[in-house]
């Protein structure tokens, strides 16, 4: 198994967040893209700005490399029609993946035609233009019961309009890392998490974001039926780095 086809190697943080200059985080964005071609990662998945730049990188170097981005990131409360302009502005700029944060909280308040018509429309767009499409469902911000609800209706949608030889190219993916928790309770993937999605969504493919910083780790989600690993950590994990990481 070569792990370095599992992951997604993240760079998120604008920088702003990250308290650099937009210079400084554009070269923390190539530093990523070099250590992606080192390593032969899957992907590499970054803020929208950034894809024109990278892609011209790997071209350069001929690399198949994809490169993803994300939407309506990190709350997921846009309307579905704003995600679609952003997606479609990103799939123009060269986007290969599509990570969309899903608007739980809408799901939370009962809102269920809203999450069957932002999974249908977002992933027709995809489909239409052969891109993969990733929906970020935000699990530190539901009930476990809630967790397999919305697998079972991302799958349910994706199946019923677009069939079952469409599940590989949508994923359920947990989480944007960046969801703010109280009591030191993880804001990411936790093997009880993926545990209840992939029981829920697949054939769907699945994706583990968030926390997933070490090797160990990372073979234990794999081991549960993830397809991806969305980290900030690629390197560490592929060193085989052990981390120490109470949350798993």
């Amino acid at each position: 198994m070569k792990i370095n086809q599992f992951l997604d190697a993240t760079h998120l943080k604008t920088a702003t967040q990250a308290g650099i200059s937009e210079e400084e985080n554009l070269q923390k964005v190539l530093q990523l893209v070099e250590e992606a071609m080192l390593y032969d990662y899957k992907l590499i998945m970054i803020r929208a700005q950034y894809i024109l730049t990278v892609k011209k990188t790997l071209r350069a170097a001929n690399s198949n490399i994809l490169v993803g981005t994300v939407i309506d990131f990190p709350k997921g409360n846009n309307s579905v029609e704003k995600k679609l302009e952003a997606a479609k502005k990103a799939i123009n700029l060269g986007a290969d993946e599509l990570d969309f944060v899903i608007n739980y909280q809408a799901f939370k308040e009962g809102n269920i035609p809203l999450i069957n018509k932002e999974v249908t429309d977002c992933v027709k767009l995809c489909l239409t233009h052969y891109k993969v499409a990733k929906f970020i469902i935000e699990v530190a911000a539901l009930t476990n019961e809630e967790i397999i609800v919305i697998s079972q209706l991302i799958k349910k949608v994706v199946l019923e309009n677009f069939g079952e030889e469409n599940a590989k190219n949508v994923f359920v993916k947990s989480s944007t890392g960046f969801f703010k928790t109280e009591d030191h309770i993880p804001n990411g993937a936790t093997l009880e998490t993926i545990k209840l999605i992939s029981k829920n969504a697949k054939p769907l493919k699945i994706k583990a974001a968030g926390g997933v910083r070490d090797y160990k780790t990372a073979l234990k989600m794999i081991a549960l039926g993830v397809d991806r690993i969305g980290t900030s950590s690629s390197k560490e994990i592929i060193n085989k780095t052990q981390n120490s990481n109470p949350s798993y």
